[in-house]
């Protein structure tokens, strides 16, 4: 008797979703940023994005090791802490037909690299710029990042007693044409943004808040899992790290909905109304000014702008890419040196 095998899901190149997977996790069992890897492979998947075209790049930081997670026949670029958004600048200069991800954590985006930062949002460089958002250094052992909530308790019951900074208003203030922000337990929508952004021709600020399940996952946090709740209550020590299983929510536009964390702990995200303009700058800077004074997580696409030409194009280069010219385009000869040097004189 003969057996028959349903045969692997495909995309539209033909490829099954094992083609857009990396090595294995050696995070913390539970990590957000785990979660987010899932819904890249998936969306890159689902768009049918040939994996070679990929070019992925990365700081120093829990967040940054997690390229090597996903799409394993991409190109890929560990940098130094806070300089990845030059590698990518110049990555993209050199092959324009490339598909930038950048993967980047609070602390490489706001703390060390936050000047880097600011000027790939105004250069309007063609990259799907991704921070895992959860407050704190974790391969340093939890200090508070520069995104940690104003009054916020660390693991060890310390209070932050400095602003945070809010990476979506910043990109909004520094002229970014599509910023976004989600949750890491929010599978659905989080693959639909990723989607979105790979679409899209210019920079692109996914805030994907994600929790730290060893140092940011306890009562008096304001990041991550346990964003909304009772500052009141004592914190939870963690003298181990447990195996989570994923959270994943699944909501309405406009609606607001309160998660139950591990550790019994909640967060209170709000997604955007059906209705809501993301074409709004000014209605968007509004919108996060109101989520943040109501303890509230805005998730979903807060503004794009189609029509703004990307760095590459403002710079008028030819359409081949750099590193594709023969010596004839790049060496240009004797007589155009003189050419120039006389220019000078």
């Amino acid at each position: 008797m003969s057996t028959t095998t349903t045969p692997p899901r495909t995309n539209r190149l033909g490829l099954g979703i094992g083609e857009y997977k990396g090595g294995d996790s050696t995070l913390c069992a539970g990590c957000g940023h785990d979660a987010i890897t899932s819904q890249l492979i998936r969306a890159f998947w689902e768009y049918g994005v040939e994996p070679q075209r990929v070019a992925k790049l990365s700081g120093i930081g829990c967040s940054s090791k997690t390229p090597a997670y996903f799409l394993r026949q991409s190109h890929g670029f560990n940098s130094v802490h806070g300089r990845m958004p030059a590698v990518g600048t110049g990555a993209m200069l050199a092959n324009r037909d490339l598909v930038a991800v950048g993967i980047s954590g609070d602390g490489d985006s706001a703390s060390i690299g936050l000047g880097q930062f600011c000027h790939l949002l105004r250069r309007n460089v063609p990259m799907i710029y991704i921070i895992e958002n959860n407050g704190v250094y974790g391969l340093t052992k939890g200090q508070f990042s520069a995104t940690a909530d104003y009054g916020s308790k660390s693991k060890g019951g310390a209070l932050n007693d400095l602003p945070a900074i809010d990476v979506c208003a910043l990109a909004l203030e520094m002229g970014c044409n599509f910023v976004a922000r989600s949750f890491a337990g929010d599978p659905k929508q989080l693959v639909a943004l990723i989607k979105a952004a790979i679409s899209h021709r210019g920079t692109v600020l996914l805030d994907v808040v994600s929790p730290c399940v060893t140092f940011n996952n306890h009562e008096g946090s304001t990041k991550s899992y346990p964003f909304a709740k009772q500052h009141e209550e004592l914190l939870h020590e963690i003298s181990y790290v447990p195996f989570f299983e994923q959270i994943e929510v699944d909501y309405e536009e406009g609606s607001v909905v309160d998660v139950e964390m591990h550790d019994g702990s909640r967060v209170r995200l709000r997604k955007t109304e059906r209705d809501y303009d993301p074409t709004d700058k000014a209605a968007a800077l509004a919108m996060l000014m109101r989520t943040n004074h109501d303890e509230e997580l805005l998730t979903g696409l807060i503004y794009i702008n189609e029509g703004q030409p990307d760095f590459l194009a403002s710079l008028d280069l030819c359409e081949t890419p750099l590193a594709r010219l023969g010596s004839e385009a790049v060496v240009p000869g004797e007589s155009a040196l003189h050419e120039v040097m006389e220019s000078l004189t």
